[in-house]
């Protein structure tokens, strides 16, 4: 590199204030990248860390073109920017990554079942609906999904009378999307794997991890997931790397999948972005998700994905139903009895079934890493009353 240069980075714009803006800034504030933000409102989770920012619309395009002018890339904490607004920037010289040929697959839930079905990727039956006849022909019990636009469990159901089918159609409807209709899997439980992918084509793979859900929100992370056998976990990685390579992802790619009783693995959804089954890596790998995701969209060289400890556990700290839950007031409990505990807090106001944080607690030990991190969650969302220990 020249000695007459410019040592300053490139700036990356992000769009989207949520929590995983926020985790960017960490790895961006090491790596000495500026970072960009255009956030939803004042004052939201990232917008407390990124100086640098604009308030605006993420559907609006001179907003996306303020928030992205003088900036080299442009990346995500969402997938809700529209397709046709990621190439306007493209068109205007702004590398969009991941960009929206890519991304348009973790919009659009048909669009996704279409293209992995051409990859010959694994996938519960599936098929876009219409009418409750065409439900009824598609079998029941099934899953219904609006195409677009769900997260957290919003906009899935689970459908095992056909009269229950109206609320589907009804949202869809009323949000200008279809009706994916899939069918319901017997699973034993949900995995993830989690890679990162780079403009020039290197990839990295996560071991995959096994989370558990609470009311439709990813609440319990194991990393690596117990009793995987080599064999499901090699064809999981494999599947996700060739999703990414296929779809062309730029960033951090999360491939959540169902493993399924009779020893199969499905792909349930795709997030190209840091992905909530990825937190664990904050601690207990060599190199986060964010940290990698900012590496991979700015095109530098990947970091080691490989764990630091034997276990990690990430368990997610959601508003409880009322406001007494401590966060900041509860550090001195959980610290105290636990002083390898790591604590992720969003500077989120409390509501109840909100993602506020997470605790990661790792070690050699599985069951002592669950017990610890479980019980700093439920501490810190006042489920265990003033106990002390």
């Amino acid at each position: 590199m020249s000695s007459t240069g410019s040592h300053r980075a490139p700036t990356l714009a992000v769009i989207g204030g949520g929590q995983l803006a926020r985790m960017m800034a960490q790895p961006a504030i090491a790596l000495g990248l500026p970072l960009r933000l255009l956030a939803e409102a004042e004052g939201v989770s990232a917008a407390q860390v990124i100086p640098d920012q604009l308030v605006g619309d993420h559907t609006d395009l001179p907003t996306l073109r303020r928030v992205t002018e003088g900036a080299a890339v442009v990346t995500f904490d969402h997938e809700h920017v529209p397709t046709d607004h990621l190439h306007a920037l493209e068109a205007d010289g702004v590398a969009v990554r991941p960009g929206p040929d890519a991304l348009v697959h973790a919009q659009d839930k048909a669009v996704m079942r279409r293209r992995l079905a051409e990859l010959d990727v694994p996938c519960p039956r599936n098929a876009v609906v219409t009418t409750t006849e065409e439900v009824a022909d598609f079998g029941l019990p099934c899953v219904l999904k609006t195409t677009r636009g769900g997260y957290d469990g919003k906009g899935v159901w689970v459908v095992r009378a056909l009269d229950e089918a109206g609320v589907a159609f009804a949202a869809a409807a009323a949000a200008g999307v279809e009706v994916l209709a899939e069918e319901l899997v017997d699973f034993r439980r949900e995995l993830s794997a989690l890679v990162a992918r780079s403009p020039s084509g290197q990839a990295a793979a996560y071991p995959v991890v096994a989370s558990t859900q609470l009311d439709g929100i990813c609440h319990e992370v194991v990393a690596p997931a117990p009793d995987l056998s080599p064999a499901l976990a090699g064809q999981a990685q494999e599947i996700a790397l060739r999703i990414a390579g296929a779809l062309d992802v730029t960033g951090i790619l999360a491939v959540e999948l169902f493993e399924t009783t009779d020893g199969r693995i499905l792909v349930n959804e795709l997030a190209m972005r840091p992905h909530n089954t990825g937190h664990w890596s904050q601690d207990g790998a060599v190199t986060s998700q964010f940290e990698n995701h900012l590496r991979a969209v700015m095109d530098l060289p990947l970091g080691s994905p490989a764990p630091r400890e034997r276990w990690t556990v990430m368990v997610n700290i959601l508003g409880g139903p009322t406001d007494t839950g401590r966060l900041y007031d509860g550090l001195p409990h959980a610290m105290a009895r636990d002083p390898q505990l790591r604590v992720h807090f969003y500077g989120k106001d409390l509501r109840p079934g909100r993602k506020v944080g997470h605790v990661n607690a790792y070690g050699d030990d599985l069951d002592d890493c669950l017990e610890r991190a479980r019980h700093a969650a439920a501490w810190f969302r006042g489920d265990l009353g003033n106990e002390s220990e």
